[in-house]
């Protein structure tokens, strides 16, 4: 089996943590929440609610069900559409 180097598995984390937030962001835009109403609706922080939606946060599973509650979905729909 091939070594993958700490650098690569930084970046296929990354990569994974930028689908989310995408994802995120487009069913808040597709529903015409702001992102500070969302962030409110979860009990988010505002600039934390951006920092998951631009991939820069590594978010609890706990926040995911929060987020996802107030987008009236379920977590497993925001990883398919991330392509999980």
């Amino acid at each position: 089996m091939p070594r993958v180097s700490a650098k690569s598995a930084q970046n296929d984390t990354n990569n994974y943590l930028v689908k989310l937030g995408a994802s995120l962001r487009a069913r808040r835009k597709d529903l015409g929440l702001s992102q500070e109403s969302l962030a409110d609706a979860a009990g988010i922080d505002r600039s934390h609610m951006g920092k998951i939606e631009r991939g820069e946060r590594n978010i609890t599973f706990l926040n995911i069900v929060r987020i996802t509650d107030a987008l009236g979905c379920t977590p497993s729909d925001v990883m398919i559409d991330s392509g999980f």
